[in-house]
């Protein structure tokens, strides 16, 4: 891998569910779903370096280190590709942990992903080749999608890709989160019994009619869970310029998109003076690319 001396600065996006509709319950106890994934501009930052201590290290900075795991997807990220590929030295992680823990918005899974691209690359891997996605998916059922952070429809349990939608225009986007963790567990639990699919998921409509007029069937249970999402999605409703204002993957987080950046701003703006306690990030989702996931710089 790299020699001494070496360090690696990966950006890791935050995933958001622009849909999400539920098929059905699996007999192994989970859901079948197809949703439409989409990443935006906010996002962790990992700063990677050779580890002084001959193990593995990891620690957290930022807003929301404090919120993390013990038993991090990064550090299991690094020892699978070990067990699964070839060798890894010891490494040394400081994780910039920008996007909100427990959200919906995949920051953990981002964040192995954005591990697992780097080591991938050192082993003359593609992001996307199958032994990555292999590992990604024995990890957690968001951690394949974002491997290239790139618009796609994710089935099964997830870990089921479509080629990407290469097409995905950019969009202003407002991001809200009400400052409450909503366990993914629980909000499956508040499914109803044997709820499936309204429509047929099997073809979904166009891209565009997905994005501006999408479903999230995660979204009543999620409130039900956690009553103070209700409010949120209300007032971005009602944001002069929302479109299609909704939840993303099991909360707490919530999205509106905009046709244009003044639109979004001053939308952003009357938002946070109406509720100073909300989280927010008025920003953009759009299609990641290679260069800007993974950069790379030597030591003095």
């Amino acid at each position: 891998m790299a020699e001494a001396g070496y360090s690696a600065t990966l950006i890791a996006p935050a995933k958001l569910n622009l849909s999400l509709t539920i098929l059905g319950k699996r007999p192994d106890g989970y859901h079948d779903l197809v949703s439409l994934v989409a990443f935006a501009d906010l996002h962790d930052r990992l700063v990677v370096t050779p580890s002084e201590t001959g193990t593995d290290r990891l620690s957290a900075v930022g807003p929301f280190a404090r919120s993390l795991d013990r038993d991090n997807l990064v550090l299991r990220a690094i020892s699978a590709f070990r067990n699964a590929v070839g060798p890894v030295p010891p490494l040394s992680i400081t994780l910039h942990k920008a996007i909100p823990v427990a959200a919906g918005l995949g920051g953990g899974s981002a964040d192995a992903a954005a591990i697992l691209r780097l080591l991938a690359g050192e082993h003359g891997l593609a992001a996307m080749a199958p032994p990555v996605q292999a590992i990604a998916a024995a990890l957690g059922a968001d951690i394949p999608v974002c491997l290239d952070s790139r618009c796609r429809y994710m089935r099964g349990t997830g870990v089921t890709l479509d080629p990407e939608e290469p097409a995905f225009p950019r969009y202003p986007a407002l991001l809200v989160n009400p400052g409450v963790a909503v366990p993914t567990g629980a909000v499956f639990g508040a499914l109803a019994p044997g709820q499936k699919a309204v429509r047929d998921a099997s073809a979904p409509p166009g891209l565009s009619e997905e994005i501006l007029a999408g479903r999230n069937d995660l979204e009543a249970p999620a409130v039900s869970v956690a009553p103070e999402i209700g409010p949120v999605l209300t007032a971005l409703s009602d944001l002069p310029g929302a479109i299609g204002a909704r939840l993303s993957g099991s909360g707490a987080t919530c999205f509106v998109l905009f046709e244009s950046d003044a639109e979004r701003d001053k939308a952003a703006e009357h938002f946070r003076h109406a509720h100073p306690a909300c989280w927010s990030h008025a920003g953009e989702l759009k299609n990641w690319d290679d260069s800007s996931l993974r950069g790379f710089s030597l030591q003095a």
